[in-house]
């Protein structure tokens, strides 16, 4: 698509739109006054409001989530680029609200609950991985007539994505420190940066369901890394010897790695997109680019689950 200079359609004029981030009063409405409405109406869709909105409008705020959208250079691609990263980040954003609560969930030995969480979490995944399916339509002649604008903007520094690993176990003081200089960013980071992950979680309910886990794991330094333990592994052995709907901690299990398995596919799928575009170029942000990416697609946040494939018979 390079041979097109783009034309952008206005959408809204971005000079009337209110910028706060706050959320719009709106009414509150019931069966009985949406039944009454339908009445009035004939059951036609309401279309005469008053003001300057309409309630769709201000639930969301999608005028101004609409005005967030400032492509910098005239290559066609970078509107696809632009909005299927705004995109992405409000699906991280979605994602770790449900890991979140999942964790939540463990805590109270409320397994059923975080199962359900998780399934919708494998979900998230899935659909963010396809968001690969529309950036793969970007060429690479069509990708460098714009990557000099973006400067050393890099997808490394997503402080959302950052939440999402964090929450899962795979910490990182370096990559945090990437939010220091962001007052209104880095105090949650930094608290979930040291804050037990979702699986440190699972892994102190093994140890109340009556698993010896090693005073290593349960007591550790959360800022770093979760490595594989063997005390984890013989807990998840001992788990899997009974592999029924009837048994919660192997279903969590099964939902754990699931969701480790599809979080593999979109890092892979990253890789693999980044490589067909620029090669093994040095990446915006400072990276090596694919070779740094090569290294991170062979995580994975649930070690023990997957260790555990070669014993189970």
């Amino acid at each position: 698509m390079p041979e097109y200079k783009p034309k952008t359609p206005a959408v809204v004029d971005i000079s009337k739109v209110d910028g706060s981030p706050y959320p719009r009063k709106i009414d509150f409405s019931t069966d009985k006054s949406r039944y009454k409405t339908s009445k009035q109406t004939m059951g036609d869709p309401l279309i005469n409001y008053e003001g300057k909105s309409n309630p769709y409008i201000d639930y969301q705020s999608i005028d101004l989530l609409l005005s967030l959208q400032h492509p910098r250079s005239e290559g066609y691609d970078e509107m696809c680029f632009y909005v299927m990263g705004q995109v992405k980040e409000i699906l991280f954003k979605g994602l770790h609200f449900e890991l979140f609560n999942a964790r939540e969930q463990i805590k109270l030995d409320e397994i059923n609950n975080a199962i359900t969480i998780l399934e919708r979490s494998i979900e998230y995944v899935k659909f963010i991985a396809d968001a690969w399916n529309i950036l793969s339509t970007i060429k690479p002649e069509g990708f460098n007539q714009f990557r000099d604008y973006l400067g050393t903007a890099s997808g490394q520094l997503s402080f959302m994505y950052r939440h999402v690993e964090f929450i899962l176990g795979n910490k990182s003081e370096k990559m945090a420190s990437a939010h220091k200089n962001v007052p209104h960013v880095w105090p949650e980071i930094k608290k979930n940066l040291e804050t037990p992950s979702l699986y440190d979680e699972v892994i102190f309910y093994l140890n109340r369901k009556g698993h010896a886990i090693s005073e290593a794991v349960l007591d550790r330094d959360w800022k770093e890394t979760y490595k594989s333990n063997q005390s984890v592994k013989d807990a998840w052995l001992s788990v899997y010897r009974e592999p029924s709907n009837a048994n919660l901690i192997y279903k969590l299990g099964e939902s754990l790695i699931s969701f480790d398995e599809q979080f593999s596919i979109y890092r892979w799928r990253h890789y693999t997109l980044v490589k067909k575009i620029i090669g093994f170029k040095s990446g915006t942000g400072g990276s090596s680019g694919v070779e740094w990416l090569e290294k991170v697609t062979s995580h994975q946040f649930f070690p023990e689950l997957w260790e555990i494939r070669n014993e189970l018979s």
